[in-house]
């Protein structure tokens, strides 16, 4: 077995998964995405997009291949484990938000936090940063039917962002949102990549949404077909583009 690239924070080779009912989800993937890196996964819908990441995130175990984390094996790892790195080092982000609806609005954010054995107290303080960086902030003591669908998506963000993820993936978050809504919401996402370190796993139909990437690589048929080369965006600080070998 072959320990992955030192400078990859997530690295996957020769990734297959079938779904439980023997349909085929993804063949063959293989990529690695760097420290603070945004990489955004494209694809028509029923491309393999959802269960890559849930691969890459250790949600389901892949039939064949490899997952690698900060250069620790995802693949070989128990349920309990994987429940463990989910909680610790990762963020997910649906494209329909599940808030607990006895919570209030910052209580659902800090939950992750909380969940972790941090205090109620620090855990607010932190829930609240991501609340008022989303516009929400207002919303705090609302539970989840008082508000609107693009505000419980964006408490959903928060939620996922207030715990300081390594790695934190994105499945369509921007998809219940309308067009000025989601702009601000990928700035957001972009912005905390850039200066919290965290690594960002985008997937997306949506090609502006894909531009705002650091790379892009395309699936189709739970295959990657090719790697996209984007042109720096105005809010990418820069960065340029960059190709992975596969």
């Amino acid at each position: 077995m072959e320990a992955p690239p030192d400078n990859d924070v997530l690295w996957a080779r020769s990734l297959h998964f079938k779904h439980p009912d023997g349909s085929p989800g993804i063949a063959g993937i293989s990529l690695g995405v760097r420290e603070s890196e945004i990489l955004a996964v494209g694809g028509p819908r029923g491309s393999g997009k959802t269960t890559l990441l849930r691969c890459l995130s250790g949600q389901v175990r892949v039939g064949g291949g490899e997952v690698w984390f900060n250069s620790s094996p995802v693949h070989t790892l128990g349920p309990m484990a994987r429940e463990k790195l989910r909680r610790d080092r990762f963020g997910w982000i649906d494209p329909a938000p599940a808030l607990v609806p006895e919570l209030n609005v910052w209580e659902n954010a800090a939950l992750p936090l909380m969940l972790r054995g941090t205090s109620r107290r620090r855990a607010k303080v932190a829930a609240m940063e991501w609340l008022e960086r989303l516009d929400v902030g207002d919303k705090s003591k609302k539970r989840p039917h008082e508000l609107l669908q693009a505000e419980r998506q964006r408490v959903a963000i928060a939620r996922a962002l207030a715990p300081g993820p390594t790695v934190l993936f994105a499945d369509e978050p921007t998809a219940p949102l309308h067009r000025a809504d989601r702009g601000h919401v990928l700035r957001t996402l972009t912005t905390a990549a850039r200066s919290h370190g965290i690594t960002v796993v985008l997937a997306t139909h949506d090609a502006e949404t894909a531009a705002l990437a650091d790379r892009s690589v395309s699936l189709l048929d739970g295959r990657r077909v090719k790697t996209v080369h984007l042109p720096d965006a105005p809010d990418t600080e820069g960065r340029a583009a960059c190709s992975l070998s596969v």
